[in-house]
């Protein structure tokens, strides 16, 4: 493994209070130039899709929007793959030992408490994508007795110290969107170590994972992996932005905007967890 796991999450605490850390490595990295404006939400390829390579991005409230019926199977595929590759995710086939930090479902599965006969037939047959919400009040934070789970105070991020990870699957049982995996095996086996990023730690067996929102990534100045790579095959195929990422907490930020023009649904809302992640449709 090329960074030692204490040493990666004690560069991720100084990067939670504030303090733009050196990038360690830019393996994924890539100059994504900008791109031309209109009147849709295509504005928003104006900007880098890396924003600032170098200098930590910053935000007191991070959030994600999902752009529902600009998500393709191929779009959401490549999510999985982009996201799970730089993390080590392993691709066990198991069902019952799978690991995945994002992926794609049905509209009913999805949203458990929205879901009617008369739903729009076209909804039924998109791939919703699935998450860690990220949410503003986590009760998977609450649950945790070692507090291997916490909530970033700088950010509202809900990160895991896998060291911390005694394996009670507390969390696990406490999440009401299924957003976390239990590692019954050990990932290190499935992993193809010619493929295996070596600037991630990878987990062992006993501890519990999920997405992070790339709060590595963030350090480093770059977005989530997921949005980089949603992004650019939208601009592709000529596409509005199939997930966008930015500051809650910001009116101007580019979520706010698509929040106030678009309707927008969050995932089992009555039950008070305040999910940072929409889906505009």
């Amino acid at each position: 493994m090329g960074v030692d796991r204490r040493k990666f999450l004690k560069i991720a605490g100084i990067s939670a209070l504030g303090v733009a850390a050196k990038p360690a490595a830019s393996v994924f990295a890539k100059d994504m130039g900008s791109f031309t404006p209109s009147e849709t939400i295509l504005h928003l390829f104006d900007k880098p899709l890396g924003f600032a390579p170098g200098q930590a991005l910053t935000a007191t409230r991070w959030a994600m929007v999902v752009n529902v019926k600009a998500v393709d199977e191929e779009i959401a595929n490549a999510c999985q793959a982009a996201c799970h590759k730089i993390h080590n995710v392993p691709d066990i086939e198991n069902p019952k030992h799978e690991i995945k930090w994002i992926w794609s479902d049905n509209y009913e599965n999805v949203f458990t408490d929205q879901e009617h006969e008369l739903i729009m037939d076209d909804l039924k047959e998109l791939p919703f994508l699935s998450l860690c919400n990220h949410c503003y009040d986590p009760p998977c934070v609450r649950v945790c007795p070692t507090k291997a789970t916490f909530k970033r105070e700088t950010d509202g991020i809900v990160v895991m110290d896998m060291h911390r990870c005694i394996g009670c699957r507390f969390c696990m049982a406490a999440c009401p969107y299924g957003s976390r995996s239990f590692n019954w095996v050990d990932p290190r086996e499935y992993i193809n170590e010619e493929e295996q990023n070596m600037d991630y730690p990878t987990r062992m067996k006993g501890v519990v994972e999920k997405c992070n929102f790339c709060a590595e990534l963030l350090a480093e100045g770059r977005i989530p992996r997921c949005v980089e790579v949603a992004q650019e095959l939208s601009r592709e195929k000529g596409k509005e932005p199939a997930l966008v990422f930015g500051d809650l907490d910001d009116p101007d930020s580019e979520v706010r905007k698509l929040l106030r023009s678009r309707y927008s649904l969050r995932r089992k809302p009555t039950l008070g967890t305040n999910p940072n992640v929409y889906y505009i449709v």
